[in-house]
């Protein structure tokens, strides 16, 4: 029922309160929340209801209860029904309707629990000249409107953006085929047709190389035809497999002339107003192959005697605003790309190495521009007092995380030995009192291993690791951690406008389904009263060092929702902090050029900080740097796919070992214990019983044998095909599944029954082990 404002408010039984309670009931509240999608909070709906005083508290109980049973859901501190779109999004161009509108679905949905994507009727932005109008294949930022949909979409939507342009080249590989005949060109795109390529100039192409080629002619008979733009080199070679990636995902790699000129053109900073720091003893640690270093540390024992036990930490970071201004043809590409991507062979920058790997590095005994705070914990780890400053550093040593851990382990080298009582144990001091803190704090802690390739000096995969996990690396995480916390403070105090980086709690569905499945293991999961990351550490201490730890872990992962940039702090879940933002990396990634605008405008460091009206836009930008950030870990992640996949097509027919790393309708992924590759087993495949599909338990079990397959796992497997181009496995199960408990509920069967079926099963496998040997 529709209400006109307080005047009409309705004297209704709410599920909270008695009849006649002054409050709207259930179905008055969505639909006002359906009327008005991601505008309404509880404030908007205690205006719309004329709720003052103590009915506060009962109206904001309704609504913690609708969002507990799924009914609405918080997001950024507005309330949307489950699947409801917030008001600005990404959405991906797909095609036309039959009046020749475009057509887009949100970039960022989940179908599993959301169903099918909505239609988005996508309409060019309103100004004095037509806006950017589009086409399908294209990316953009558009904002809901109220317009009529038709009857093809549900919503419509101005685009404020274009993201991304349809990408003109196709790539793929070239096939000669003899002297006076067209090459052919096997995209790397399933979706797209064969061409018959011109093979007057083929740039050096040979057969079976990746090239990418410009379509010519497309006629009504025959194959389209195209000619050559570049040769991209042998598909053998990890640079091919990468361009495949940036190609996939649409992902800007080349910089405009413009761009690299203005770039060139930048002279190194002067000290004009800055505090010199260069005397101070701030080193960089990074990963040995780093060819930028945007952050610095230092530690000292605070001389205070108030704060006895207390350290003082300092952590500079590049001053990237210095030579990136409003604006500029630097900061317009560097918003386009929203960060750097990485790929085994080579980064994909953000900005142009003059300024990444030169200009903004806080290379060793050179001086650099920077943005410094300094932060005093008292020794429990608990920040008294922080000050941001603009500075001129000097670093004085380069190091890696190896280098500097193997000097606290009393392996000190030439270059660490120096450092290592002045600087070094300082740092590691200072952190253990950081860690102490950590620990109070108790944010969220998943430890999943992250695989690395290593590559030859060809190019070529050498093999797959899963990087040691030092406590270097924990120092600088947390003192980045504590800088991006006092950036963002400072930033509120001043009421200066930033990109938040937040991170929502679960959604009630997804915590809900976890609950579910860890009842299957005898675990039990409190919903009520507020979750926090400590109810899923204890979890995971729980089942530490058991067969279901990895399980576990992998479950409760999944139940997380995604970090992402805005300006409406909803505080950061998995961190257990109240405001966060990022500030510690802004050579990479353009949030964090934000929140160093912001701080320079706030503290009055200079005129190049935030431009006057970026309010307005943040939400926009935040937006587009979200979904920049998805779209590099997605071509991060296909890149190293595909790598391993072409390491071992040579390897079909061998066995190994892995553990189930998801279970769907149509099978199980299977991810191999010695190289973290990823494969599938279909289910039409796993033996001679009919396998259902049980999703509370992530498991397939045989409907006759009760034989069962569950996420978590281990088996063996065989190699069946390896495909390079999808990055995708196929693997055979030679594993016997396990026989569930009675008592378990997705073991529907009786002992008796199993015992007769299971000693069939394993006489197959053996049978299979016997011909494999």
């Amino acid at each position: 029922m529709k209400t006109s404002g307080p005047s009409k408010k309705k004297k209704a039984r709410s599920s909270t309160g008695g009849a006649d309670d002054g409050l709207p009931s259930r179905e008055q509240i969505l639909a006002f929340v359906a009327e008005q999608p991601g505008k309404v909070g509880k404030r908007e709906i205690a205006k719309h209801f004329g709720i003052k005083g103590g009915e506060r508290i009962h109206l904001k109980r309704l609504l913690k209860e609708l969002a507990e049973e799924g009914i609405v859901e918080t997001r950024q501190k507005r309330l949307f029904r489950p699947g409801d779109l917030p008001p600005v999004l990404v959405v991906n161009l797909i095609g036309r309707d039959a009046d020749g509108e475009l057509l887009g679905e949100p970039v960022q949905w989940d179908e599993e629990e959301h169903g099918t994507p909505p239609k988005i009727l996508v309409l060019p932005e309103r100004h004095r000249r037509p806006g950017p109008a589009g086409g399908v294949g294209d990316r953009a930022l558009v904002r809901l409107t109220d317009q009529p949909a038709g009857r093809e979409a549900a919503r419509t939507a101005r685009i404020i953006k274009l993201l991304e342009r349809q990408q003109t080249a196709i790539l793929g590989v070239l096939h000669l085929r003899g002297a006076g005949v067209p090459a052919r060109l096997e995209p790397v795109d399933r979706k797209q047709r064969e061409l018959e390529v011109d093979t007057s100039d083929l740039k050096g192409a040979k057969d079976g190389d990746l090239v990418s080629v410009q379509v010519t002619r497309v006629g009504r008979y025959g194959m389209p035809r195209a000619r050559v733009l570049d040769r991209i080199g042998s598909m053998n070679s990890e640079m091919a497999v990468s361009e495949i990636a940036l190609h996939t995902h649409g992902i800007p790699h080349r910089f405009p002339a413009k761009v690299l000129a203005e770039a060139e053109e930048a002279e190194p900073v002067a000290m004009a107003n800055r505090e010199d720091w260069r005397s101070l003893p701030l080193i960089t640690i990074d990963p040995p192959d780093a060819k930028d270093h945007d952050d610095a540390v230092h530690a000292a024992d605070d001389d205070n005697p108030d704060n006895d036990g207390g350290f003082v930490i300092s952590v500079a970071i590049a001053d990237v605003a210095a030579y990136v201004t409003p604006g500029s043809a630097l900061d317009r590409e560097a918003h386009i790309r929203g960060n750097s991507v990485y790929f085994p062979d080579r980064v994909i920058p953000m900005l142009p190495e003059r300024i990444s790997n030169d200009l903004c590095s806080l290379r060793e005994k050179e001086d650099r521009p920077a943005l410094a705070v300094r932060m005093t914990f008292d020794a429990h780890g608990k920040k008294l007092t922080h000050s941001f400053h603009r500075v001129m550093m000097r670093s004085a040593a380069k190091l890696s995380y190896q280098q500097a851990q193997a000097a606290i382990d009393g392996r000190p080298d030439e270059k660490t030995d120096p450092l290592l009582d002045g600087v070094l144990k300082p740092l590691w001091r200072a952190y253990a009192a950081l860690k102490r803190g950590r620990d109070a704090r108790e944010p969220l802690e998943l430890d999943l291993p992250e695989r690395k390739i290593r590559l030859d000096r060809n190019g070529l995969v050498e093999g797959v690791y899963v990087p040691e996990r030092l406590d270097a690396h924990k120092l600088i995480e947390e003192f980045m951690i504590q800088a991006n916390v006092a950036a963002a403070e400072a930033l509120e105090r001043k009421k200066t406008p930033l990109l938040y980086r937040v991170h929502d709690a679960s959604s009630p569905e997804k915590l809900e389904a976890l609950k579910d499945f860890l009842s299957t293991l005898d675990i039990k999961l409190a919903q009520r009263g507020g979750l926090r990351p400590t109810a899923f550490n204890r979890i995971l201490k729980q089942v530490e060092g058991t067969p279901n730890s990895q399980l576990v872990s992998e479950v409760i992962l999944r139940s997380q929702a995604q970090a992402e940039y805005a300006p409406v702090n909803i505080g950061h879940f998995g961190l257990n902090l109240r405001r966060y933002a990022h500030f510690t990396s802004p050579i990479r990634r353009y949030a964090d050029l934000i929140v160093h605008r912001g701080l320079i405008r706030a503290l009055g460091f200079g005129e190049d900080g935030l431009p006057a009206g970026i309010e307005a836009k943040l939400e926009a930008i935040g937006a587009e740097v979200s979904a920049a950030e998805r779209r590099a870990m997605l071509a991060e992640r296909d890149t190293i796919d595909r790598l391993i996949a072409l390491w071992l097509k040579d390897q079909v027919g061998a066995i190994f070992q892995g553990r189930i790393s998801g279970v769907v309708k149509s099978g199980l992924f299977v991810r191999l214990n010695d190289t973290g590759a990823d494969g599938f087993v279909p289910a039409s495949t796993i033996g001679e019983d009919y396998y259902h599909y049980d999703q509370v338990s992530h498991a397939m079990i045989g409907r006759s044998t009760g034989e069962t397959y569950q996420l978590g796992d281990a088996v063996e497997v065989r190699l069946v095909e390896a495909a390079p181009f999808a990055g995708s496995l196929r693997f055979e199960l030679l594993s016997e599944g396990r026989y569930l408990s009675d008592k378990s509920k997705t073991g529907r069967q009786s002992a008796g029954r199993r015992a007769g079926k299971a000693p069939a099963r394993a006489g197959r496998h053996r049978q299979k082990k016997g011909r494999r040997a």
